[in-house]
């Protein structure tokens, strides 16, 4: 999630941008002091192994390999021969050549050449040794190679038991010092590599380590249901039975080992991909996650997960960087009933003093996103709602944009949140103008030494989170966000542009648009920006922003923006996104023939108008009235996805009147040809062309109801 630590801001932690390093000296020394006996199992690897010297003979054979295969004179049909051959010369000093930093290149190269047999051959010959190998710098690589090699044969369905048979055999013999592998930085990924192999996931996928803005997204409400529960997508046939053994048995270690792969960076990275593995299977969830808490599940009562003698060990592990990391992942991916213990045991009570941790918080954040029903947000309400000043003063805006979308997703709270997140950015008899750009510029006001006097800085950038928790507060019903709503439209015409010209700033605008909000309001906001939509859109971000003022507005505004933007035309389509924005607004059409552009617009947006009427409840979304779904207290939860059935509903809607309003060339050059041959051949006195262009507006003003019918049916 991008966390730092700011020595001269005090860690904060408002932006995910920035890749950051934990801790300050303080939470350095005190972690050193909690665990001063701490083991380092990489140096454990590193000195009990006395490194051998390749036979002078043997290296220069494989450097005569590698010059052949790098001369490119071998046949396609010959390479895998070779490989293979030489494969055959390494029995027995495996070891010694893969750990060279020079022949271990030449190594990786056979592996990726060699056929299925000689490939599983080699790991198997070397299969004792593993552990060594994947804890060495260079032996790391050529594992990882390996690898990848096998995944490469697992097309081949004969191979599969040859495969799982040699697979088996690492597993075995890597679990017999899980430790030592897990705490080394290369043993780490390369365990995490077999982890993916045994699911049958690419070895370079997100279980290695998940981006920071993926887990953003899921956590803000900005993921779709679909993308939430695809999960794992398995690419080839794994060996499942192989995954849990591996999990189950490294996990079988003593007390003193299970604390401190709790607290080391690396052997975290591990436990973290093998819980993201495990999805979905609940009993075996329930079984390995209390094991890394440091519970006893062998203890008897099965009625509880975590132990009370547990709780406070827990709770000082939660403020360590990589058990931070970890409970993270645990907190997604328990079940429901173990989440629940965790909740109330563990967090409950303590909720404030963890998110002013500067890594318990984020913790908290993962706690806070992935809540599982409105009693807890509630409670979790009760305890930060009313400290949110507090929170954002330290830079722990996280925790506040995890609870806004929360409370948005869970519909609870709602009114609370919004209040309490207005009082914690302005005074209390301030006016409610100065919300949203205090929000926007949100590291800039509460690190400002005078925030009574505070006003709209320039050339500050504009606060991810800040933005992210505006777009979730505009989600929220109107009668709880009219103070967002009165500051958003107030901000002076310069304010305003100076956000949109900001990739976070536009999103804020775009959600406002978007919104619920009294149209009326809309346009007032639209209206500051008369003169500068060609300016904005040759802004990569404020295309959308254009695009999003244009679909809201009526015609005579829609007038204003397509005309603004035909003066910039010439650059405009110079830009990557300026094409599509002029041909999504038909500029092409209004030059050519402003009228029927009017006429085709206005029958736009009643036909809209009309299908939202049809097809789309206030409250609940997009439905079919005469048959509503029944609604529960997550009703809304899927959201994201009404927002883009009805995106896509507008396009058919506009592809649709596209074809009824736009005239067909063939039958306009067909009665070109009949009215030059009437009055050339039959010296017929032609009727004035009122009659004509009455029917022709008849028509215009039935396309409304005749592209209404025809998207009905």
């Amino acid at each position: 999630m991008g966390r730092k630590g700011n020595k001269n801001q005090g860690g904060f932690d408002g932006s995910y941008q920035s890749k950051a390093s934990h801790g300050s000296e303080y939470d350095r020394g005190m972690k050193a002091h909690k665990h001063p006996k701490k083991h380092d199992h990489s140096d454990d690897a590193e000195t009990s192994y006395i490194r051998k010297q390749v036979d002078p003979e043997i290296a220069k054979y494989f450097s005569d390999i590698a010059n052949l295969l790098e001369g490119g004179e071998i046949g396609a049909d010959e390479h895998p021969i070779i490989c293979s051959n030489a494969l055959e010369e390494s029995r027995g000093k495996e070891v010694e050549l893969v750990t060279d930093y020079i022949l271990s290149h030449t190594m990786q190269t056979l592996l990726e050449g060699c056929d299925a047999d000689h490939l599983c051959g080699f790991l198997r010959s070397c299969a004792k040794s593993f552990d060594r190998i994947a804890t060495d710098r260079s032996g790391s690589h050529v594992a990882e190679t390996a690898l990848n090699s096998l995944v490469s044969h697992l097309h081949d369905q004969d191979l599969y038991n040859l495969i799982k048979d040699t697979l088996t055999l690492i597993c075995q013999e890597i679990v017999r010092k899980p430790v030592a592998v897990m705490c080394n930085c290369y043993g780490s990924h390369v365990f995490r590599s077999l982890l993916c192999l045994c699911k049958g996931v690419p070895l370079n996928s997100e279980f290695h380590s998940a981006k920071s803005s993926t887990v953003l997204s899921r956590r803000l409400n900005l993921m779709s249901d679909k993308e939430r529960k695809n999960g794992a997508s398995i690419v080839y046939q794994g060996f499942p039975d192989l995954l849990e053994f591996l999990v189950s048995e490294m996990l079988k270690c003593s007390t003193k080992d299970i604390a401190a792969l709790q607290v080391d960076q690396y052997s975290s990275l591990v436990l973290q991909a093998s819980l993201k593995l495990l999805a979905g299977q609940e009993q075996v969830l329930l079984h390995t996650i209390p094991v890394i808490m440091g519970c006893n599940v062998e203890s008897g009562d099965e009625s509880s997960f975590i132990e009370t003698t547990k709780v406070q060990n827990i709770r000082d592990l939660v403020k360590e960087n990589a058990f931070s990391h970890l409970m993270e992942v645990i907190l997604e991916l328990a079940p429901d009933t173990l989440y629940d213990e965790i909740f109330m045991k563990v967090f409950k009570d303590s909720l404030y003093d963890l998110s002013c941790h500067q890594s318990a918080n984020f913790a908290v954040q993962a706690l806070i996103s992935h809540a599982r029903s409105s009693d807890q947000v509630n409670i979790i309400c009760e305890e930060i709602g009313s400290k949110m000043k507090n929170l954002l003063a330290m830079g722990r805006s996280g925790v506040i944009a995890s609870l806004i979308a929360a409370s948005e997703r869970l519909h609870a709270c709602e009114h609370k949140c919004a209040k309490a997140l207005a009082a914690a950015v302005m005074a209390t008899n301030e006016a409610p103008k100065c919300i949203v750009p205090r929000i926007l510029l949100l590291e800039n006001y509460f690190y400002s030494n005078d925030k009574a006097n505070w006003s709209w800085t320039s050339g500050c950038k504009i606060h991810v989170m800040g933005s992210l928790i505006l777009q979730s507060l505009f989600k929220y019903p109107i009668e709880y966000i009219q103070p967002y709503f009165t500051s958003i439209t107030s901000m002076e015409n310069v304010q305003i542009l100076e956000a949109l010209k900001d990739a976070a700033g536009a999103r804020v605008f775009e959600a406002f648009l978007g919104s619920k909000a009294p149209d009326k309001q809309k346009k007032k906001l639209i209206s500051k920006l008369k003169g500068h939509f060609g300016e904005l859109a040759m802004h990569p971000s404020g295309t959308f922003t254009v695009e999003k003022c244009f679909n809201v507005s009526d015609v005579p505004i829609r007038e204003i923006i397509v005309s603004e933007l035909l003066s910039v035309q010439k650059d405009l389509s110079k830009t990557r996104q300026g094409p599509l924005l002029l041909r999504n607004l038909d500029a092409d059409g209004f030059s050519r023939r402003p009228e029927q552009w009017r006429s085709r617009q206005k029958s736009k947006i009643n036909v809209y108008k009309e299908f939202l009427a049809e097809f789309v409840d206030e409250d609940i979304g997009l439905s079919e009235k005469k048959n509503p779904p029944v609604i529960n207290s997550s009703k809304k939860a899927a959201v994201p996805e009404q927002t883009n059935t009805i995106k896509k509903m507008r396009q058919e809607i506009d592809s649709a009147l596209a074809s009824f309003t736009s005239p067909d060339p063939s039958k306009k050059h067909k009665k070109h040809k009949e009215t030059r041959k009437g009055q050339t051949d039959n010296n017929v006195e032609q009727k004035p062309s009122s009659g004509k262009k009455k029917r022709k507006h008849h028509q215009e003003d039935d396309s409304s109801k005749t592209s209404m019918k025809k998207l009905k049916s």
